[in-house]
């Protein structure tokens, strides 16, 4: 055996070491997926990782070396860690691992190909062009989730209860007057399982007597509403202006302040027609919130998330 092929079958096994943890990191994304088309995208990814860890196997072996027959195991600890150390990360930090694994498969690939050419080692080399294909497009689909949350969401994937609330409790108390859309579709994860964090909302506001006195009573939807005007009265604007971001991304808006027009008579087809026409991704956002919080309907929340994916890409440059 030559040092070439030597060196080929040591770098497929790094590859497909990467690839068995890729595939258990797949497999856990599942149960984030924020959509059925997600979590059936996802589904298929971890598929199609095992046939390319079956498929690296098999050239392996061709090659005449042995694959690593614990790789698979070594693969299932390693997400095991990731995705538990993932708990105490916020959500970009956790993409941005994904990522790195992404662009490491990629580039490993390159390299393979590379090596399979020197070699001549044809269906090696047509092995690697897949493995490099298949990367690429998750990489663009993970930067692509990515730029979704720097816009401000809703991603394709959920945050975890626990990722949510990193870092949000702290920020939903002091309530800065400038947070960005992103950092409010955090807050609004609190708000929705937190009644305390509602409350300290609505004790930076201005007139809190007032606010206290009209919502106690009143639904967390009415209550929004409420402090938001009130404290609007009272001049304080920037808060509430917050306090209006909240309630677009916790779908507590009124149809008639939607940027669609007569939106509640909108059938599915009509509201997918005028979902396609928004180019701002605070207005999709806006209807994608209300649309998950009163109709629920499927084909309507797809088209919303697809919007918002392809904003981000615009964003990113992903053609």
């Amino acid at each position: 055996m030559t040092t070439a092929t030597n060196t080929l079958i040591a770098q497929l096994r790094a590859v497909l070491d990467l690839t068995n943890t890729e595939i258990q990191v797949a497999e856990t994304r599942v149960l984030q997926a924020r959509t059925e088309a997600v979590r059936t995208e996802l589904t298929q990814n971890a598929a199609n990782g095992r046939e390319r860890a079956e498929a690296i196997e098999a050239a392996i072996r061709k090659l005449g070396g042995h694959p690593d027959v614990i790789g698979p195991f070594f693969g299932r600890a390693a997400a095991a860690v990731k995705a538990l150390t993932e708990q105490a990360q916020p959500f970009d930090e956790a993409l941005l691992g994904d990522l790195a694994l992404e662009h490491q498969l990629f580039d490993r690939a390159r390299y393979v190909k590379a090596l399979a050419v020197a070699a001549k080692q044809s269906e090696v080399e047509e092995l690697a062009q897949r493995l490099v294909t298949a990367h690429a497009a998750t990489v663009d689909w993970l930067t692509t989730v990515l730029a979704e949350d720097a816009l401000g969401g809703p991603a394709a994937l959920r945050r975890t209860p626990l990722q949510a609330a990193t870092g949000t409790a702290i920020q939903l108390i002091n309530v800065p007057m400038n947070w960005s859309v992103r950092g409010l579709d955090k807050a609004v994860e609190t708000v929705r399982s937190t009644p305390i964090a509602l409350s300290e909302l609505v004790n930076r506001g201005r007139r809190v007597g007032d606010v206290a006195a009209k919502t106690v009573s009143a639904s967390r939807d009415a209550a929004l509403e409420t402090a938001e005007n009130v404290i609007r009265d009272g001049g304080a604007d920037k808060a509430a202006d917050v306090l209006h971001a909240v309630r677009t991304a916790s779908g507590s808006l009124d149809s008639s302040e939607l940027p669609i027009d007569g939106y509640d008579e909108l059938n599915v087809t009509e509201a997918v027609v005028e979902i396609k026409s928004l180019t701002d991704a605070a207005d999709v956002r806006a209807v994608l919130a209300y649309e998950e919080s009163h109709k629920k309907r499927q084909g309507v929340v797809s088209a919303a998330q697809a919007r918002v994916a392809n904003i981000a890409q615009e964003v990113v440059g992903i053609s």
